[in-house]
């Protein structure tokens, strides 16, 4: 089983080469990293300049361990501690910075185009308040005038996948509050109206090329008729 990497691999590959005799060979393997990526830290060629993460302070190296490693540039590095994972289980939605500014006009959106999601689901998507969504649909916003209304998942504040799956959530509630608030009168489903009406067509449609053919059958017999009486006193 392969033994985990640090938890900021690139930063505490920079510290390594910074502050120990350890080979490239070694920082690389545990670090998780190509060796061309430390070769390139050690020369300054690296496109990203990395703080320096001590992996000692953290607890997955101590000074013996390395010391060991220094010694001896075959020796492979023994993680004493595995980074603890860090999961969101709680909480707002985080939003980068650059696309905070944009949350408005998604917001203005959602409400536009699916006023059937609830202000809990928009919070939830997007990363934003109840005030914040409250006051945009009642334009009490103090930026109301710049909003424009757009698609948050062009705008980047959440995946199409995420927004079709709230809004098919949405709608599902919905229907059901539907049907409920109809029960006491049409009890006929959508697909039962949808073949009424069709069927309501297909009749008109029949009576219509019913009462052509018969007009067109009479103008033919006066036709006819005309054309006898026209013989007969010719």
């Amino acid at each position: 089983m392969a033994q985990p990497t640090p938890l900021m691999p690139h930063a505490t590959a920079t510290w390594l080469v910074d502050n120990t005799g350890l080979s490239f060979e070694q920082i690389a393997e545990f670090c998780g990293l190509h060796i061309l990526e430390v070769q390139a830290m050690a020369d300054d060629l690296a496109g990203s300049k990395y703080t320096g993460r001590d992996p000692v302070h953290a607890g997955e190296l101590t000074q013996e361990e390395i010391a060991r490693g220094e010694a001896d540039a075959s020796y492979e590095l023994k993680m004493q501690k595995a980074p603890v994972e860090v999961t969101r289980t709680k909480g707002p939605r985080y939003t980068p910075v650059s696309k905070r500014q944009d949350k408005p006009d998604g917001i203005a959106w959602i409400l536009r185009s699916h006023p059937e999601i609830s202000d809990a689901q928009i919070s939830k998507l997007i990363g934003t308040t109840r005030n914040t969504i409250t006051a945009i649909r009642e334009r009490t916003h103090w930026n109301i005038q710049n909003i424009q209304p757009k698609d948050p998942v062009t705008l980047g504040l959440c995946s199409q996948r995420e927004l079709d799956a709230v809004v098919a959530k949405a709608a599902k509630r919905a229907g059901i509050e539907a049907t409920t608030e109809t029960a006491e009168g049409d009890n006929r489903s959508d697909k039962e109206k949808l073949i009424e009406e069709l069927r309501a067509e297909r009749e008109a449609a029949a009576k219509a090329a019913n009462e052509a053919a018969q007009e067109a059958e009479a103008e033919a017999w006066l036709e006819a008729k005309r054309a006898a009486e026209a013989g007969e006193n010719g």
